[in-house]
């Protein structure tokens, strides 16, 4: 049976720092309401699309099915406060809020970069910087705090050697991302919300607006050149546009991996035979990437508008409406994957929707699959005897969540025993 305060539980980040509570509140909801009409308090309306089906149906449609106006869950409040401050009704015009023809354009201009064959050529570059991320596992004599010490760094450095942009403005991105995606968490962003998003938003301008400064006078092979030089149909993208186009490259595309491998890891430290078996079977790591992917869903969701009147899942959908594309639940879709709620680190097929579907379908997938298999090799050769050390904590946030805390014991190859901390 539904709770009553269904529709705050679906807006609440709270909810999405619970794991229990979100998965029992969704498998509810897919069985007795998949595509359930919201009507929270401090939101817009929106119907909370539920199902793998209906959601691969949406996001395949999308001359039917919009990004704009409507990108992710924004309270009434802070959309005024937006609107005030940058006098725009959406945060970011980047790609996820495109629609063609823009959508394919933008998309276009760093395809190539992030296609499976340019990838492939970074793979030795990867590779090393897994091989220093766990020597920093090692140095640490035998406790960390994964998701902090490690998980958080070793995506952005990769993401800022695409970029092209120093080692030691580090620091600064994580900050400024985990207040973009954690701003309702006092422990990431500083619990004020659409604050701490529009001050970051304003910081990432600011810096690679010099960024941009220096590569129109020093070009270099990397994407902070090639945006800054960008063109469509012969005249430079807008500076708006590029910005956001900064933006999700340097902040999501390192935060929403980093979160897959410290769940991936959390899981697996949870699922002792699962970790035989990988360890075992490494030619399974490819299967098991994708499965820490299903497991932890770092997007949320993300929304579509209808250009029409339609029907989803069975429900009359008006034109104008919002749809909530809800991802975890689609990833424990009973219709969708056997034993859903089962880790399985050779689930085979394994069709999860944690990088979107159809066009939108996210460009750094092949990246970040490359990312997490690597550093998993590594670290899986090196590091024994997984445990917990203290409880895992997960970011308060509804749009891009992860764990914030991941504190483990672990014993290095060829060391006595696990380490007490």
């Amino acid at each position: 049976m539904l709770a009553d305060n269904i529709d705050e539980i679906i807006t609440d980040p709270a909810t999405y720092a619970d794991e229990a509570l979100y998965h029992q509140t969704f498998a509810e909801l897919r069985r007795t309401d998949p595509v359930h009409w919201c009507n929270p308090a401090q939101y817009h309306p929106f119907w909370a699309v539920t199902r793998h089906a209906d959601i691969m149906r949406v996001e395949l449609d999308a001359a039917n099915f919009l990004n704009e106006p409507r990108q992710f869950l924004v309270t009434i409040d802070d959309q005024k406060m937006m609107e005030e401050q940058t006098g725009e009704s959406n945060f970011a015009r980047n790609l996820v809020a495109m629609d063609n023809p823009d959508h394919k354009a933008y998309r276009a201009l760093t395809a190539d970069w992030f296609g499976a064959k340019s990838v492939r050529a970074l793979e030795e570059k990867i590779t090393e910087l897994a091989r220093e991320t766990v020597d920093r596992m090692v140095a640490k004599g035998g406790t960390c705090d994964f998701a902090k010490e490690i998980a958080a760094w070793y995506p952005l450095r990769t993401i800022m050697i695409v970029l092209g942009v120093p080692r030691e403005d580090e620091p600064l991105m994580l900050e400024l991302s985990q207040k973009v995606f954690g701003g309702s968490d006092a422990d990431t962003g500083g619990g004020e919300g659409m604050t701490s998003m529009l001050e970051a938003f304003a910081a990432f301008n600011d810096y690679f607006g010099r960024v941009v400064a220096d590569r129109l006078v020093n070009p270099q092979d990397d994407v902070a050149t090639l945006l800054s030089t960008a063109t469509i149909d012969g005249a430079p993208i807008g500076e708006a546009e590029r910005n956001a186009y900064f933006l999700i490259i340097a902040a999501a595309g390192h935060d929403t991996t980093s979160s897959a491998i410290s769940g991936g890891l959390l899981a697996l430290i949870r699922n002792p035979d699962q970790m035989a078996k990988l360890r075992a079977n490494p030619d399974l790591m490819p299967q098991a990437v994708d499965e820490f992917i299903r497991w932890t869903t770092p997007v949320k969701h993300f929304f579509r508008t209808a250009v029409a009147d339609c029907e989803v899942g069975g429900q009359a959908v008006k034109a104008g409406d919002s749809l909530m594309m809800c991802y975890p639940s689609a990833n424990r879709d009973e219709a969708a994957f056997d034993d859903p709620m089962e880790f399985r680190i050779d689930r085979k097929p394994n069709r999860q929707l944690a990088f979107g579907y159809g066009p939108h379908v996210c460009l750094g997938q092949f990246l970040a699959k490359m990312e997490i298999r690597i550093l998993f090799t590594e670290l899986l050769a090196r590091i024994e005897e997984i445990e917990l050390a203290g409880e895992p904590a997960w970011v308060k946030a509804n749009f891009v969540s992860g764990l914030k805390r991941l504190p483990i014991r672990y014993r290095c190859e060829g060391a006595a025993s696990v380490t007490g901390g």
